[in-house]
């Protein structure tokens, strides 16, 4: 029998709907985007198609989409293209603390390129104080990221009010939106950011395809170079298959939010009050309301979170991100965060997606709260 999954903060299995868009071009629709044939001509409706798609998604032009290989490129093309094309301005970048690898690693490229960073503090439930952002600005500040939501424990950052100093100051604004995509709403206008990163198989399409909005006017060098696909911006033929499933999920995406939300919020409300009720000692990691509606990070008191999930096989969930699963280190957004070490370590988080069912949430808590009494009456 298969764990309960509770991990779709890490992935999300591809929707049917996604997989089914996808597989004509895989076989007979494969042709190239960039011929002037029948067979080209089929494959560029497609990835025009899925632009339009993403675009209806983010409120945006479909001409300032650029398909890209996923998340990471997103966030290297955004920081690294539009730092290099403003460096005439000045050189300084402000960022966050709780930023995942994908943002902080290429700041750290920028600053071996002469750059300097700014990397703001959070709040104890993870948040940002949009006057923080005013009182880090300097005449050199040429870029600010900030991420919409976080990806350990699902707080939401006030992008609309970081947005507004931004355009105040005339500075490039850029969210990784990663996490945040098909959960919350996520028109770029209203979110007030002029580059807006997408990853793919975090919200039901297939991992190795994401999007970047690229706000019309935006200076941003390309990082990639090769022949003049997606406008010159991103090289290299077109993943026509990927691209069309990314369009099917951000389609999906535009129709489902207003439904998905709401239950899946009442799923995770479900499951921290069963865990509550079950389990003395249960502290919640992150906001109490600015939050994924999915998202549930919570720590055990006595109970270090890895060994409750090697001694919970049945769940399939993570203490954190992904990219640092199995470390052995303290998680760096908990860290930020100012939390102890005791209750950083006692940390799972626990991610809700479309498939998951009550019966699912119920049974994932009795689990836990077996374990968790076991693990703490072996250690008396």
């Amino acid at each position: 029998m298969k764990p309960i999954y509770l991990d779709y903060n890490a992935t999300t299995p591809p929707d049917p709907e996604v997989v089914e868009e996808l597989l004509p071009y895989l076989t007979g629709e494969f042709g190239n985007p960039s011929s002037g044939h029948p067979y080209g001509k089929k494959a560029r409706e497609a990835v025009e198609l899925a632009r339009t798609r993403v675009a209806v998604l983010l409120g945006c032009d479909p001409s300032e989409v650029i398909f890209t290989g996923g998340g990471t490129e997103s966030n290297n093309q955004a920081l690294i293209g539009v730092a290099l094309a403003n460096k005439d301005r000045g050189k300084h970048i402000i960022s966050t603390t709780i930023e995942h690898p994908a943002v902080l690693k290429p700041l750290e490229c920028l600053v071996e390129q002469g750059f300097s960073v700014t990397l703001l503090p959070v709040d104890a439930t993870g948040s940002l104080d949009p006057d923080s952002v005013r009182r880090a600005l300097t005449r050199d500040t040429i870029l600010i990221s900030v991420m919409h939501a976080n990806n350990e424990v699902g707080t939401i950052q006030p992008l609309r009010e970081i947005g507004e100093i931004a355009r105040e100051s005339g500075i490039i604004f850029h969210t990784d939106a990663a996490q945040s995509v098909g959960k919350i709403p996520t028109l770029v206008d209203e979110l007030q950011v002029d580059l807006f990163t997408i990853a793919g198989h975090k919200f039901y399409a297939p991992k190795g395809v994401g999007a970047l909005f690229a706000r019309r006017g935006v200076k941003m060098n390309p990082c990639l170079f090769g022949a003049g696909q997606e406008g010159g911006r991103r090289p290299g033929t077109e993943n026509v298959p990927y691209i069309a499933a990314l369009g099917k999920a951000a389609e999906l995406a535009s129709l489902r939010l207003a439904a998905d939300r709401p239950r899946i919020l009442s799923l995770r409300e479900r499951f921290h009050e069963r865990l509550k009720a079950l389990i003395e000692g249960v502290t919640l990691n992150g906001h109490p309301v600015e939050r994924l509606p999915n998202t549930l990070n919570v720590s055990f008191r006595g109970v270090i979170g890895a060994e409750l999930l090697d001694r919970t096989p049945e769940i399939a969930a993570s203490t954190g991100s992904a990219c640092h699963e199995g470390s052995g280190e303290l998680s760096g957004v908990l860290r930020a965060m100012g939390t102890s070490r005791e209750q950083g370590f006692g940390a799972v988080r626990l991610s809700i997606g479309r498939p998951t069912t009550a019966a699912e949430i119920d049974r994932a808590a009795e689990l836990l709260a077996e374990r968790v009494k076991e693990l703490r009456a072996g250690r008396r």
